[in-house]
Order: C-alpha cells, then structure tokens, then sequence
C-alpha cells in the first residue's frame, strides 16, 4: 500500500506545476472575440490563425511534457524497493546470450540495500509490458546467511 501512495504522491506533485504551466498557456492565448456576422468571422478566425498554430503547438509541447514526466515517475517507481521505497542497489547481470537456450534470456537483479527482496528484470525489455519479478526476502536477512547447513545424513 506504502508503494501505491508513493507513485500516487510523485504524481500529485508533478502534476502541480505542469497543471499552472497550462493556465500559463491559456492565458497567453486568450480566445478570439465572438463575432455573429459569419463573412466577418471567417475572415477573423484567418487573421487569427498564427495565434491559432502558436497555441496548438505549445499545447502540443506541454502534452509531450507531461508524458515524458509520467514516464520518467513510472520508470523511477519501477526501481524502488517494495517496502522501504529506497532505490534498489548493486545490478547483477546473470545468464548469458550464448546460452539462451538453455538457461532462458539474460536478466538483471537489483537487490534492496536493506535486504527487503530483490527484483529481476528482463535484460532486453523491448515491450516494457512485462514487469519484473519482485521477491521478497525474510524481515531477518542473518536467518539465510546463518542457518544450519542440511543435514547430509553422513558423520563426520
């Protein structure tokens, strides 16, 4: 729930400033005046039509603004621990494209600093649709280091 709220709050803070550089957009192009004489409108609305092209495109300008944002908070989310939302550490790259067939495509895993799981991730993400696999490790990261080794049945 924690990492829900995150994202919801990165973008609640991004969308402050890109939501008044809108109303700064609307107010440096304020609507053309009304007129009711359609001869005299259309030759209004072509007088008007560098206004016209200026607006569209810095409202195309603040669009592919806001979308490059969304992006960079989603892509920044996706690399954050599940628990305490650090930034996850230490990227390992394991398997190998000459053994794809074998052992599957190469992958990369990023572990928290805090031992709270680790995340592996496809190397090549051409799609970006697949999402990567999140698994969480115990609250006490000494349990796995220092347990007792199996029990082989052999004496010493």
């Amino acid at each position: 729930m924690r990492f829900w709220a995150y994202l919801a709050g990165k973008v609640v803070v991004a969308a402050a400033p890109l939501y008044g550089l809108l109303k700064l957009v609307g107010k440096a192009f304020p609507a053309p005046p009304r007129i009711d004489d359609p001869i005299r409108s259309a030759w209004g609305h072509l007088q008007n039509m560098n206004q016209d092209l200026l607006c569209d495109l810095s409202l195309a300008c603040w669009f592919l603004l806001c979308a490059g944002v969304l992006y960079l908070i989603i892509w920044d989310q996706r690399r954050r621990c599940r628990v305490c939302l650090r930034r996850l550490r230490m990227p390992i790259l394991t398997g190998s494209w000459g053994s794809v067939l074998q052992l599957g495509q190469p992958r990369i895993e990023s572990i928290c600093p805090y031992g709270h799981g680790t995340l592996k991730e496809d190397e090549l993400q051409i799609s970006g649709l697949t999402n990567g696999e999140w698994t969480p490790h115990s609250d006490d990261i000494w349990d796995e280091l220092c347990a007792p080794g199996k029990d082989t049945g052999q004496e010493p």
